[in-house]
Parts: structure tokens; sequence; C-alpha cells
């Protein structure tokens, strides 16, 4: 599988590697996603096989259009365009185009949130009653991250689409849709300085406290900053009707029931960058996705990155 890659930022540090030392994968270009004919000319290319798109928010329509209108599948990253209505443009426009579509939610194939889907699915705590979700990272404080899109809200900045995303495409995949949502939103740090040091307003949130229901009665409770003074492992509690699940770090799971405690799942956190184990795993799976190898029902597409636009739009309304 021919790779053409738009981003110089994760798409380059993280995807291009993955991707170039994944079997039976080759990655032909990466292009800067500012760079109007770069992009332009990898689309037209006919000796690519998927553009992934890695580019900011506010350029995944154009971006994902070109791939499309020269018939490439596409991959595209989180979160998916500004809003539900870019969201919505571009599934329309991949499903009537009739190519394979797919979205960047990596972390399904994390081992330690895989693991704990398996326990939740296996009726090990019993029927799923609530969830309580605290992620709080010092990413953008220490030091202190430079104004960019990240923080401007009409590019489709903030915690919400950055993290938050993430977060609701798992509580999808394991609980099912997400019915209700609702946030108080934060903006702990108000103005970074821009490139020539010039302080600048951030209109988007840094972090964020919410509640979400399912439509199959599962309450949720998340809290989470990207401003935090220093970085805390994640911590995911999913109690139900015979136990409780406690995820750490998606490193560690304990289970508690009235017969006890145990571990059932522990694993060495590897150094470096978090994304890297599971996107190895991710870009086998796209890999088969757009070979037409058996890509399975868990493999997220353009709809799962509208069903979370819309729960993203709710949290921000």
């Amino acid at each position: 599988m021919r790779v053409g890659i738009v981003g110089r930022g994760f798409g380059d540090r993280v995807v291009a590697p993955v991707f170039a030392a994944t079997e039976a994968c080759a990655v032909v270009d990466v292009v800067s996603p500012r760079d109007e004919m770069a992009v332009r000319a990898l689309c037209a290319r006919r000796d690519v096989d998927l553009i992934a798109v890695h580019s900011p928010p506010f350029l995944h329509r154009e971006h994902v259009g070109w791939a499309i209108d020269a018939g490439h599948a596409v991959l595209c990253d989180k979160p998916f365009g500004r809003d539900l209505a870019d969201a919505e443009v571009m599934l329309a426009r991949a499903e009537a185009a009739g190519v394979v579509h797919l979205l960047n939610f990596e972390f399904r194939c994390q081992p330690g949130r895989a693991a704990l889907r398996a326990l939740v699915l296996d009726g090990t705590v019993g029927t799923p009653e609530h969830v309580l979700w605290a992620q709080y990272s010092a990413g953008s404080r220490h030091p202190l991250r430079p104004f960019g899109w990240l923080f401007d809200a009409s590019l489709g900045g903030g915690w919400i689409g950055a993290w938050g995303s993430h977060a609701i495409d798992f509580l999808r995949w394991t609980f099912g849709e997400v019915d209700t949502a609702a946030a108080v939103r934060r903006t702990t740090v108000a103005l970074r300085p821009d490139a020539d040091g010039r302080p600048q307003p951030c209109t988007a949130e840094d972090g964020f406290t919410a509640t979400l229901r399912t439509q199959a009665g599962v309450s949720v409770a998340i809290d989470t900053t990207f401003v935090a003074p220093t970085n805390q492992p994640g911590r995911i509690v999913v109690l139900g009707s015979a136990g409780v699940l406690e995820s750490t770090g998606d490193h560690r799971i304990v289970v508690r029931t009235d017969a006890g405690s145990r571990e059932a799942f522990v694993l060495a956190p590897e150094p470096g960058d978090p994304h890297l184990v599971p996107m190895r795993r991710w870009a086998e799976a796209v890999r088969d996705a757009v070979r037409g190898d058996g890509a399975g029902p868990d493999v997220p597409t353009f709809r799962d990155g509208v069903a979370c636009a819309r729960v993203m739009d709710a949290l921000r309304a």
C-alpha cells in the first residue's frame, strides 16, 4: 500500500515512520499542509493508494475533498474537521465517490484500552452503569506552548477536539451511542505568545468538565485539562452492577468485586511518544481495509467521525 501523507507535524513525526516500517506499505511523500500546490500534486499522483490527511482541522475539508476527487482511499486525523457541518460534508462526499474512508482513532489499538473494552463486553463487572474519566496533562503549559490553531476556536482548536475526540470515540465504541452531552469549558491560560512573541488571546478551551449519557443509560463524567502543573496518569473507572474496573495510565487494570481484587492487565509503558504503540497496530488495520483484506466493524470510518463531531458540538455549545 503506497501512502501519501499530508502533515509535517504528527504526520511526519509519527505516521510516516510507522507506515514506512509496516509490512507491505511504503511512504511515497510527506508534504506540508500549508503548501496547497504540494497537497494538490500529491492527491493527483496515480502511484498512491491512500492519502493520510494529518493537517489542522480547518484544512481537512479541502484536503479530504481533493483526495476523494482523485479516487484515493482517505485516512483523516481527528478532530474530523472544525465541526459537525464539516464532518457531514466529508462523509457524504466519500460515500458518493465510493472510496474507502477511515478516521484516525488509533487509540482503539492501544492494548490497555482494548483490554478494558474486552473486560466490559465480557461482563466482568456486570452491566455498566457509570464511567469516570480523569486526564490531566501539562502538555501545553510546561513549557508554554506558543499560540497556534490549537488555541483558536474558529480554526477547530480546543482540548475537546484534540483529546476529547479520542475519549468520545472510546465511549461510543465500548458503551454505545451518546444520547446527551454537556460541558463546562475552561481556558486557564488566556494569552499565549505568537511566533513574534506578541501575546494572543486564546479562544478555545484548554480543559473541560463534561457529563454524558449513552442510549443504554450509562452515565459518564469527564474531567480533563491540557494545562495541569504536572502530568498525571490517566484514570478510567467503570462501575458495573457486579464490580468496578479501574484503568491507570492505559497500562494497568484492576478488577474489584465482592470476591476481592485482582490485576487483569499489566503492560510496561514504552518510552517515547504514546501514539507509537497504537499507531503500529492501526497502520496494519488501515492497510488491510484499503486492500480489502478483512476490515472489521471495529475499524473507525468517517461515520464514526461524524458521530463524534455531533457529541463534540454538544460539548462546545
